[in-house]
């Protein structure tokens, strides 16, 4: 079972985390609209990960689940859920550790990166390389579904995101400041990520543009294919071992 913790972040805003398992730290962070249990705990990926001898950790990104979601854009500066998982390290202590994300999880992940945190290894789910250099596209895309959100066609992308965000209870107000603070990372700056990365994707899935594009513009980087689209991908076992495996390697 999952223990339920929260601390105070770089400017005070409160984030939510969960941690089950112990030995090796490994920090996973899921993908907009969700939050740890959803992404991690219900399909089982983190007990996976867990069995295998690790402290997972999942934090609740701001404006998403259990962390704080303020509709000041005050409390949105450039780079925050970044600074709000540099500000959860250092409040864990972790200096030896493992990280990575699905999705916005994922991109939030190489923003860390760039920003010179050096995990011992890192993981890039449900991301392709157009995710990364051309973030903000991804972000208008959000962006405009929330703000017609009560008029979008019924079996739209718009529509289908639309009812994942009512689905799992995010504040729209909120998380639309997480969405126009994002960040594109340059492709020249993957070249600094000198470290083993695994791209894991599934095979449907083109959201973000391509998962072994991405994998191959990395110096040490280990693209994985499971089954699935953006959506189901997260909920497959072979998610879990794939994460599983790469971190025992």
């Amino acid at each position: 079972m999952a223990a339920d913790h929260s601390f105070a972040s770089f400017d005070g805003e409160r984030i939510a985390w969960r941690e089950l398992g112990e030995g090796r730290p490994v920090v996973l962070i899921h993908g907009l609209f969700s939050h740890g249990e959803m992404n991690w705990l219900r399909w089982k990926t983190a007990q996976v990960v867990a069995d295998a001898g690790f402290r997972v950790i999942l934090p609740d990104l701001r404006a998403h689940g259990k962390s704080a979601a303020p509709h000041d854009a005050a409390n949105y500066p450039a780079d925050v859920l970044a600074q709000d998982i540099e500000a959860l390290v250092a409040h864990l202590g972790l200096s030896d550790f493992d990280l990575g994300g699905y999705s916005l999880g994922a991109r939030t992940t190489v923003r860390l990166l760039a920003r010179g945190m050096r995990p011992r290894r890192a993981i890039l789910a449900g991301m392709g390389l157009m995710g990364i250099t051309g973030a903000t596209l991804r972000s208008s895309f959000f962006l405009n579904a929330i703000a017609n959100r009560d008029a979008v066609e019924r079996g739209t992308p718009e529509y289908l995101a639309v009812q994942f965000m009512k689905s799992t209870g995010t504040d729209p107000e909120a998380v639309k400041h997480v969405l126009q603070v994002q960040s594109k990372t340059e492709g020249s700056a993957l070249d600094d990520f000198d470290l083993p990365i695994l791209v894991v994707c599934g095979a449907d899935d083109q959201d973000n543009g391509s998962a072994p594009d991405l994998a191959a513009a990395l110096l040490q980087g280990t693209y994985v294919e499971i089954p699935g689209n953006h959506m189901s991908a997260v909920t497959r076992p072979e998610l879990g071992a794939a994460i599983r495996d790469f971190l025992l390697a």
